[in-house]
């Protein structure tokens, strides 16, 4: 079930949802002469940045009013984002433990780069667009995007941080205040998908021992090969059985710990960068790990994959112990206890209201429409594949797709706007220790 849009307290986030069209309300605006509208601390907000978040908002589908009164009431709305983002950036800057590379930026100035170059079918269409949004040339936009870049990394870090040492603690809700929001947007909420509750037993077939020993006799010798040169992107691509990674040569990208499976976090976070692991087991099979880049409590990194095979023999004794089990459960027998003993840990054993849009293709053929509640027959998902395992599947609950009740979403509002209210008093806190001017 999707949770419910809730109005963010700063907009640094959203600056970089429609890169380009933010900025064309530069283009856009005739005013001859700029003003200032805000001063926080010593950094002044001027009139046209408010007009550019103003477009913004409506290239994001935001509806403005029509008469004058109405879109300076907007407008006021907008300056007060402004100036609690500028708070957080301010504060965020002056904590010494809050830093931000020049590096990740332009990684993720790039990545932005390439998303909105796809949006054309040509560089000449795409430098004529940059010309229309008010920018002499990609480098300018580019700078444009590292600023805001900036200041979105220093504010997700800020209020992580103070999350982390207990500082920024949500404030519950009254039960008015969440009525008052619901009320307040139930219009603009979407519908409630269509959506299946159940629970499940996954049985994975294990590989044999033989398997196991070729597997990482294979993975030792390609540690041995990359140590003495060889590139790890290209060995990546040839040997890994990661498909979400492989082509990209094993590439992960930046991680945290809790991402990744315990076993493979303590070898990678302990790994100087450019180093090789030794071979890694986890219940996913053996990996050769290579950090690329590492800052505080995050790393860059990449890996090799390597499986043992799975047998016809082997996923013929998968599939005789999910009959098993599902005879089990037809007998009576407690789906908790034999979860325990058989599921497989890295499979959910329950989901609850799952958008029936977000099913495997696999779980779409095995359940169809139907919308009895009960155990229903085992199925296969992924045979033929190197990895094929079964499902022991119970429906609980079949919802159509219709309007959502606030019962529905009371819980997320409870969470969302106790994180908000958090944050909104350390915004006064702040305002309180910041000289702040709004001159509108």
């Amino acid at each position: 079930m999707r949770a419910l849009a809730l109005p963010i307290v700063w907009s640094g986030l959203a600056a970089l949802v429609g890169p380009l069209a933010a900025a064309q309300g530069r283009a856009a605006m005739d005013r001859p002469v700029d003003r200032i509208v805000a001063v926080v601390g010593a950094k002044p907000i001027l009139a046209s940045q408010v007009e550019e978040q103003l477009v913004l908002a409506q290239s994001q589908g935001a509806k403005m009013p029509e008469d004058s009164a109405g879109r300076d009431a907007a407008r006021r709305q907008i300056l007060s984002q402004m100036v609690d983002e500028e708070l957080i950036v301010q504060q965020a800057e002056r904590d010494t433990t809050i830093k931000v590379t020049e590096q990740e930026v332009q990684d993720a100035v790039e990545q932005t780069v390439q998303n909105v170059r796809k949006q054309f079918t040509s560089i000449t269409e795409f430098k004529a667009q940059l010309r229309a949004a008010g920018f002499v040339s990609e480098e300018e936009w580019r700078r444009w995007l590292a600023d805001q870049q900036r200041r979105s990394i220093l504010q997700q870090r800020l209020i992580e941080d103070l999350k982390q040492k207990g500082k920024l603690r949500p404030i519950p809700p009254t039960d008015a205040e969440m009525r008052q929001f619901w009320e307040a947007n139930r219009a603009q909420q979407p519908k409630r998908p269509a959506a299946i509750s159940f629970r499940q037993i996954v049985i994975v077939p294990k590989p044999d021992s033989a398997a196991d020993v070729r597997a990482l006799q294979l993975a030792e010798s390609l540690v041995v090969v990359l140590r003495r040169g060889a590139s790890f992107r290209e060995v990546a691509k040839k040997f890994s059985a990661d498909s979400a990674s492989r082509e990209q040569g094993g590439e992960l990208g930046w991680f945290r710990r809790g991402v990744m499976v315990k076993q493979f976090e303590d070898v990678a976070f302990r790994l100087k960068p450019g180093t090789i692991s030794d071979v890694v087991r986890t219940e996913f099979g053996f990996h050769i790990i290579q950090v690329e880049r590492a800052q505080p409590a995050e790393i860059l990194a990449r890996h090799i994959l390597i499986q043992p095979t799975i047998s016809p023999a082997q996923i013929a004794i998968a599939k005789t112990k999910a009959d098993s089990v599902h005879d089990a459960l037809t007998h009576g027998a407690a789906f908790d206890s034999l979860a325990r003993r058989y599921a497989d840990p890295n499979e959910p054993k329950l989901a609850d209201a799952l958008p029936v849009s977000q099913l495997p293709p696999d779980y779409v053929s095995a359940i169809g429409n139907d919308s009895t509640p009960g155990l229903k027959p085992v199925f296969e998902v992924g045979a033929g594949t190197s990895r094929p395992r079964f499902v022991v599947f119970e429906l609980t609950k079949r919802l159509p797709e219709g309007e959502l009740s606030f019962d529905e979403v009371k819980d997320r509002i409870k969470d969302a706007l106790g994180q908000q209210l958090a944050i909104k008093h350390y915004l006064d806190l702040l305002r309180r220790m910041t000289y702040v001017d709004v001159r509108f």
